[in-house]
């Protein structure tokens, strides 16, 4: 009987990975552990909170003891780390706050895992989630691959490295199991609407201008959120050990392109005119160290794993945003307090 600590897992991807491995594992023990931040809201799970083989524990990942005695008292056997900070706007705000989190936060992970599996690694594993970020940026051609040099450019960014190579090295120095995946830009249910998708599914749904970076040139790739928790799964379960695997959806869009997309499905879903929500579409100040391009080469986990995406994106986002019109309870509720202070601070700059 597997003891699996889930970090993160309240919040966007983090509660999708919860779900699938609660319903799909029955005889998996699954630890939910979230600092419960801005961006994790364990209303993301009501629907399995009360499934005897979950787990939820409020505990924050930069607090080394306490990571340390979590693992003496529940003898987790693997860890699947997506905690967090993860906004690239937040990191240029608040670069430290980057730095304890996902560097400070995932040695102290790595140190409790070592320190209580004492090198009898059999049947253990330590899967760090991380993103297509840390590669930097792309030019009109080319993808990322699993070999491709790292090169970030925000504090968020070069975080995620950092963490990355720490990972790597507990393997290297240690012999401590672990996988690593890096991810391209994620959609769908639950996610927290300073992103892109839910931020201009909400503006429009409130008539209220959509900030548009520079002249929307930038372009990323896309994957809808359950496919890249069934990715998870498959790495889990069958990646090897010190392996590295790309998840991408062969999605790429030019940001402007894709509010478009967003604006149509919008209009449509609404009653309005065609054309309507696009008016609302408001250029403001490219973001600092904004990287141009990203896109993932995720054919070594096709051809090795057998994963490919299920979704593409116009399929997607028509889920997506049927999700969001009928969950805006949910909207309304993460979108109150603080949040509005910190959306004008980073967008009423023109």
């Amino acid at each position: 009987m597997r003891k699996i600590l889930i970090t993160g897992g309240a919040g966007f991807i983090g509660s999708h990975v919860v779900r699938l491995f609660v319903n799909k594992y029955p005889d998996y023990h699954i630890f939910n552990l979230d600092k419960l931040t801005y961006a994790g809201n364990l209303f993301n799970l009501k629907d399995i909170e009360h499934k005897p083989n979950y787990h939820f524990i409020k505990a924050d990942i930069v607090d080394g003891e306490l990571m340390q005695q979590l693992f003496e008292t529940h003898k987790f056997d693997s860890v699947i780390h997506l905690a967090a900070e993860s906004h690239v706007d937040r990191s240029i705000s608040n670069p430290m706050e980057f730095v304890m989190t996902n560097i400070i936060g995932t040695v102290n992970l790595l140190n409790a895992a070592r320190h209580h599996w004492q090198q009898d690694y059999k049947g253990k594993l330590f899967y760090h989630v991380s993103t297509d970020e840390v590669y930097g940026s792309l030019g009109d051609t080319g993808l990322f691959t699993e070999t491709t040099a790292y090169d970030p450019h925000s504090p968020y960014s070069a975080s995620k490295a950092s963490s990355d190579h720490l990972v790597r090295s507990y393997h290297d120095t240690f012999g401590l199991p672990v996988i690593i995946s890096n991810c391209s830009n994620n959609y769908g249910p639950n996610q927290f609407p300073e992103k892109l998708i839910p931020l201009f599914i909400n503006n429009i749904r409130h008539n209220k201008p959509l900030p548009v970076y520079g002249k929307g040139e930038n372009v990323r790739d896309w994957l809808y959120v359950v496919d890249h928790a069934q990715a998870i799964d498959v790495i889990f379960h069958e990646g090897k050990i010190r392996e590295t695997y790309n998840i991408g959806g062969h999605n790429e869009w030019k940001n402007i392109d894709l509010i478009k997309v967003i604006c149509k499905v919008m209009d449509e879903k609404l009653g309005r005119p065609q054309g309507k929500s696009e008016q609302l579409i408001t250029f403001v100040k490219d973001r600092a160290g904004h990287d141009l391009r990203y896109a993932i080469d995720s054919g070594k986990l096709q051809r090795e794993l057998g994963w490919i995406p299920s979704l593409q994106f116009e399929q997607g986002i028509r889920l997506t945003v049927d999700w969001y019109l009928q969950n805006q309870t949910w909207l309304d509720e993460v979108t109150s307090g603080n949040y509005l202070k910190y959306y004008e601070e980073q967008y009423d700059k023109r």
